[in-house]
């Protein structure tokens, strides 16, 4: 390593190199000085390397392949991709939140960018509904989705992880058990009675769909250990703690809130009711889950950020998501 100092020196003398160029290597000399490692050999393995393409660093080919439709419908894969794409934004939304919870004290301009990043993808996830709404044939969605039982978006665990790292889990209890459990601090109880557990009953019977058995199987442990890691770290929390009466704060807490809680359910619903909605009946959804009684934000009422909202707008919670909807 000493004879490459030697050398930069000498190239520094003769001023045959770029002296910005050669302050960069005396960085790196020292970066890999302090890890016991020889910085001649790095570079020599940039030297042989081959350059990056933008196909191998999307991994572009392995992500082409995961569309792998169960039938010969051609619009199975426009519900593929869709979900897909739906899964990688809720990954975008985990990755921000988790980024705000790391942050020892989160300062205020910090918390506000993040959150409009949250808010950006979550009104993407609205608009995009239009890719089911009117992006399928209904005839072929309601062939084709016979052959993806017992599977259903329901089981979308990073929807879940969204809900448990914004707010109390207490505020995602049942409603009708929520009042009794505020006083709770018992995360088994309160997973447990996690609201969306109700949603994937059997419409007859009331027992556990085989679609809410996996899910639970598959998470329920992840959902409580991620409980008990954001009991303190959750959004509400930071909120509470570092940002009580910030006007700028609340208003995107407010926003993030009614677009999780309402207009995504309500956007939902309305590609639920375009495909699943037949007089004088409905059509059960994939896994069997109850989604008329599961997915309208009025029922529920669930909410991030109980204390932002007034008890008038709590009371008619999900009604300006459905006049928006009809009146846009």
């Amino acid at each position: 390593m000493g004879q490459i100092y030697v050398s930069i020196n000498k190239s520094m003398d003769k001023s045959s190199l770029d002296p910005a160029l050669v302050e960069q290597l005396k960085k790196l000399q020292q970066k890999y000085a302090v890890m016991g490692q020889d910085l001649s050999s790095y570079l020599d393995g940039l030297l042989y390397s081959d350059y990056l393409t933008y196909w191998d660093y999307i991994h572009l080919d392995t992500l082409l392949s995961l569309q792998n439709p169960k039938t010969r419908f051609p619009d199975e894969k426009v519900f593929i991709i869709y979900h897909q794409i739906t899964e990688l934004y809720f990954n975008l939304i985990l990755w921000e939140i988790e980024q705000i919870a790391a942050q020892e004290k989160p300062e205020e301009k910090f918390f506000v960018a993040r959150l409009d990043r949250i808010i950006r993808y979550f009104q993407l996830l609205e608009t995009s509904f239009a890719v089911m709404v009117d992006g399928m044939e209904k005839d072929q969605f309601l062939k084709f989705r016979m052959s993806l039982l017992p599977a259903s978006g329901f089981q979308s665990a990073q929807y879940r992880l969204i809900e448990i790292c914004s707010t109390d889990l207490v505020n995602l209890v049942h409603v009708e058990f929520r009042e009794s459990m505020m006083e709770y601090s018992d995360i088994e109880q309160q997973v447990e009675h996690l609201y969306w557990r109700s949603g994937a009953t059997e419409l007859a019977s009331g027992k556990k769909t085989l679609t809410l058995q996996q899910f639970e199987e598959k998470y329920i442990k992840q959902f409580k250990e991620t409980g008990m890691k954001y009991r303190s770290r959750n959004l509400r929390k930071l909120y509470q703690q570092y940002f009580p009466i910030s006007k700028e704060v609340i208003q995107k807490l407010r926003e993030f809130d009614e677009l999780s809680n309402v207009l995504w359910p309500l956007a939902h619903m309305r590609s639920a009711g375009r495909y699943l909605h037949r007089d004088p009946d409905d059509i059960k959804a994939t896994g069997g889950t109850n989604w008329q009684k599961y997915l309208p934000p009025r029922f529920q009422r669930i909410m991030f950020f109980p204390e932002l909202w007034s008890d008038q707008e709590k009371q008619e919670w999900g009604k300006a998501g459905v006049m928006k909807a009809l009146h846009p």
